[in-house]
């Protein structure tokens, strides 16, 4: 059972234990974000299109690259990915870039908040064990759909919004979610650290 303490107590996340931060710490920052935008905007492309807001892996790699970077570096790599679709670059799902004229922005602000929650998790060890994975996924899709569904609510009717934003993710957040689930666990066997 978690405690206050447990919560308190701090681990290594996935990519410190890969590559540690004992070196320069500018260059190991500006090369991880830049690999985790590119990474999140392959997954954006990998989607089923439904309409208003297409089904994408976008949000299996922001949880998983959340996880494995931390509460900062995941939530600045995730505001960078944020930047690069709002200046122009087409990163998002469909190629697409800007904020304000897609229906999915909320989702994408969300995406920033959610990689610091589920890394803030990971640092609290929470990326170890196939249960809590599971959870730390649920509490991060959570945190992405509030934003998603505010923002949506802009742009289709009160009464559709959970029919076009939530309701046709659920099936695909689960099977994300376990993917998620077992392959951190899984990663942290194969680097050989599960405890520490």
């Amino acid at each position: 059972m978690m405690t206050v303490t447990t919560l308190s107590q701090t681990y290594p996340t996935l990519i410190g234990t890969l590559w540690p931060a004992r070196t320069n710490q500018l260059l190991r920052w500006i090369v991880l974000m830049v690999a985790g935008s590119l990474f999140v905007a392959v997954c954006a492309q990998i989607q089923v299109p439904t309409l208003p807001v297409p089904i994408t892996m976008q949000t299996f790699a922001v949880l998983v690259l959340g996880m494995a970077y931390g509460a900062r570096l995941g939530a600045a790599t995730l505001l960078l990915y944020l930047v690069e679709g709002a200046i122009g670059l087409p990163v998002f799902a469909g190629f697409a870039s800007g904020l304000l004229n897609l229906a999915s922005g909320g989702y994408i602000i969300g995406f920033v908040l959610a990689a610091g929650v589920v890394g803030w998790l990971a640092e609290r060890g929470w990326d170890r064990n196939t249960l809590t994975t599971a959870l730390a996924m649920l509490i991060g899709n959570m945190v992405i759909y509030v934003p998603g569904l505010l923002w949506l609510s802009t742009f289709v009717d009160a009464d559709k919004v959970f029919a076009f934003g939530l309701t046709p993710f659920l099936f695909g957040d689960v099977l994300k979610l376990v993917l998620a689930a077992v392959a951190l666990p899984l990663a942290w066997k194969l680097v050989g650290h599960p405890k520490s």
